[in-house]
């Protein structure tokens, strides 16, 4: 627990739970992190290696996530120990036992994430009746199906690219990550005439200067199979997606990828954070020295948790896609704007946008922000 208290301050966390059953192999965490404009909604990861740390970290981006996005709704997250790929009636079996256990957090809205996905949420909303993210089937909007992260990804991207003076019509852009996000970023953008020439999943990367042939990456990741099995394009290892020269450069995977000691392979103008906490702070403050425009993952992958809030709400899908291009273009503008008025880094702007937020609607509650 010592990781959780070195991070908390006076925005939380105001709950933290281990979930645990030795008879079924359960382990699992919650971390609720701040209710101060209502209860929190965040998403479900699975992954063998998750850790306490990593939920806290995510779970205040969540916070700050939803406070930017001007949503009625806190911070959280839970994660999940084990493998994603396992079979689906030990995930199953899993996914449900967990939300069964936090039946009565009544703080906490499950979502997907990483490791977990609409019918994960499926069973969650069987079990307990309080999940977002959900199959159209059962009355919800797939986001990650339709894209709502990869949605907001690109609008992120055209205000930052307009703030550069970049032209997306022929920008080379690499993706590390090419999974619900990370594709649905490549397809809009492809739309406004970028082009995707380097993508990388865990098995590694696929890299043409020229072009990829974003169809058929699609195709192959739908059908299980990963980048490495394009028929074109040079083969390289996962890591070298950080020394592809490009003009947008978007992480789309785990947490830390890019740290103080690896920073200076990236060749781009511009990052738009796909992913959560991708970066450290020490590379975010390398890259600014260098005039490299980062926009932080809580303003530019807001899309997926302004589109499950509205679903939560009952709204339709194309208001939640209009809402995700209204709230992203007007946020990346307001924390660029701030940014470039005070001579800071975009995620201090963004981060001070955020809590300026979350302590107003803590400050209409009996008990405070948390």
């Amino acid at each position: 627990m010592s990781e959780v208290f070195e991070l908390a301050d006076d925005l939380g966390p105001v709950k933290v739970i281990h979930v645990q059953n030795p008879v079924i192999e359960l382990k699992g965490i919650l971390v609720v992190d701040n209710v101060a404009a209502g209860p929190s909604i965040g998403g479900l990861r699975m992954a063998p290696d998750v850790s306490l740390s990593e939920c806290a970290r995510l779970a205040r981006a969540m916070t700050l996530k939803n406070a930017a996005a001007g949503l009625p709704h806190g911070g959280g997250k839970s994660v999940l120990f084990g493998d994603p790929r396992m079979p689906r009636e030990r995930k199953e079996h899993l996914v449900r036992g967990f939300a069964y256990a936090l039946r009565h957090e009544m703080d906490y809205i499950f979502g997907p994430d990483m490791g977990t996905d609409e019918t994960c949420m499926a069973w969650v909303k069987d079990e307990i009746g309080r999940a977002v993210g959900l199959p159209r089937e059962v009355g919800g909007i797939p986001l990650d199906e339709i894209g709502a992260t990869g949605w907001g990804v690109l609008h992120a991207t055209k205000v930052a690219a307009r703030e550069l003076g970049l032209d997306l019509g022929g920008a080379r852009v690499a993706i590390q990550g090419f999974g619900a996000v990370g594709k649905h970023a490549a397809r809009f953008l492809a739309n406004e005439g970028a082009v995707l020439v380097a993508a990388s999943d865990s098995r590694g990367t696929i890299y043409d200067p020229e072009g990829l042939d974003l169809a058929q990456i699609i195709a192959l990741k739908e059908s299980g199979k990963t980048v490495h099995d394009y028929s074109d394009g040079t083969k390289l290892r996962g890591d070298a997606i950080l020394d592809v020269e490009c003009e947008v450069w978007i992480p789309a995977a785990r947490p830390d990828v890019v740290s103080e000691e690896n920073v200076h392979r990236l060749q781009t103008r511009l990052v738009v954070q796909g992913a959560n906490i991708p970066f450290t702070a020490a590379a975010e403050r390398a890259l600014h020295e260098r005039g490299v425009l980062v926009v932080p993952d809580f303003i530019a992958n807001a899309g997926g948790v302004i589109c499950a809030a509205m679903e939560y709400q009952g709204a339709s899908q194309s208001a939640a896609f209009a809402s995700i291009e209204e709230k992203l273009r007007a946020n990346t503008e307001e924390v660029l704007d701030r940014a470039r008025r005070s001579h800071s880094l975009p995620r201090e702007a963004a981060f001070e946008l955020a809590t300026d937020r979350v302590k107003k609607a803590g400050s209409y509650r009996r008990w405070g922000i948390c």
